[in-house]
């Protein structure tokens, strides 16, 4: 028998009816693998202890709908005991639907079985949570993308099959970083082999105030800023999805106020660099003409232009309104970039 590829031409694809992404939290978790990752200390357990409580129930995520179901919390790094004191902290009830077990399985010895089993037995189970990640890794001789995503795809697969959310906690490194999706350990098999990644990072060690950063296959990028109450829940601070701006870099905003008050401005990135920085927050005169280049089409949804050009051998940087005429004549514009034409763009870059 020839080997052959089972596909499907684009015509019978488009016209044929496929059942949506289930969510178990809407807009956020969705059937399928996720990682949560942060840093020793920082809320995390918390906040999977709340989240498999809280499914269990029915109740809303920070005003987002779940599909209520069983939950399995493998708290893997706790006792009995912490899980017991850590449920009076956040709740007045626990279900009789959320389960917990502080057993340690390893892939490949016994997790995968164990975790079907629960199904079976609990055919309205919803959401696994796994605490940690690193728990229930199988040896290896190095951590190498390889090994990673071989790892997780076993779990990835173990979810799509039976149609529920496993949700897998991890840790950040020290290091810091820009994006904090560059900072959860390991190679980048693990967020390769997820269906959505999240962050949870502190404003500072010990502010019980932290930003969620979401990213993944069936989400929109997103960021949700929390605080912790005295009972050790995340409560909602804002959420990016009710105010797009708040995922527009510094530079758009700093330039936003800058202009504020006046109709056009011409002047060296050097002097421009200094008008704008902020004691907490200097920046410099080369970072700042990359940054307004690669956010020159936010700046113009904004309402603003932006112009490079040279005068007298110095390069200069000339901002104006949209439609405000420039005192800045074409014929002096060297390497400028355009701005003409822009549509409406998403500011997330999700694509």
């Amino acid at each position: 028998m020839k080997k052959r590829f089972h596909t499907i031409d684009g015509e019978t694809l488009m016209n044929q009816p496929l059942e949506p992404v289930q969510f178990v939290v809407e807009g956020l978790l969705s059937n399928g693998l996720h990682l949560l990752a942060g840093a020793p200390k920082s809320g995390k357990s918390w906040l999977a202890l709340w989240l498999s409580v809280t499914i269990a129930k029915g109740e809303a995520v920070w005003g987002n709908a779940v599909k209520q179901g069983t939950t399995l919390y493998l708290c893997f790094e706790d006792s009995r005991l912490r899980i017991q004191n850590r449920l009076f902290d956040i709740t007045d009830d626990a279900p009789s639907n959320v389960h917990f077990c502080e057993e340690s399985f390893r892939l490949g010895e016994g997790l995968e079985e164990r975790i079907t089993q629960f199904v079976l037995e609990h055919p309205e189970t919803v959401l696994i949570i796994i605490d940690t990640l690193q728990m229930i890794r199988r040896p290896a001789l190095d951590n190498s993308y390889a090994n990673d995503y071989a790892d997780l795809s076993m779990l990835k697969k173990l979810a799509d099959k039976n149609q529920i959310a496993i949700l897998l906690i991890h840790h950040l490194r020290k290091q810091k970083d820009d994006d904090p999706f560059n900072r959860i350990s390991g190679t980048t098999g693990l967020s390769g082999a997820v269906d959505t990644s999240f962050t949870l990072v502190e404003e500072r060690r010990g502010s019980g105030k932290a930003t969620l950063s979401c990213i993944g296959r069936d989400i929109e990028y997103r960021e949700i800023e929390l605080e912790r109450n005295e009972n050790n829940v995340w409560e909602l601070i804002s959420d990016s999805k009710d105010n797009p701006d708040l995922l527009l870099p510094d530079i758009v905003f700093l330039i936003s106020d800058f202009m504020a008050d006046k109709k056009e401005y011409q002047g060296s990135p050097t002097e421009l660099a200094e008008l704008i920085g902020r004691k907490e927050k200097k920046i410099s005169y080369r970072t700042l003409s990359r940054l307004l280049l690669q956010n020159q089409d936010l700046l113009y949804l904004k309402g603003l232009t932006v112009r490079c050009h040279r005068s007298n051998g110095s390069r200069l940087i000339s901002l104006a309104h949209v439609g405000a005429d420039s005192a800045v004549s074409d014929d002096k514009i060297d390497n400028c970039p355009s701005v003409k034409n822009i549509g409406p763009v998403d500011p997330v870059g999700t694509g």
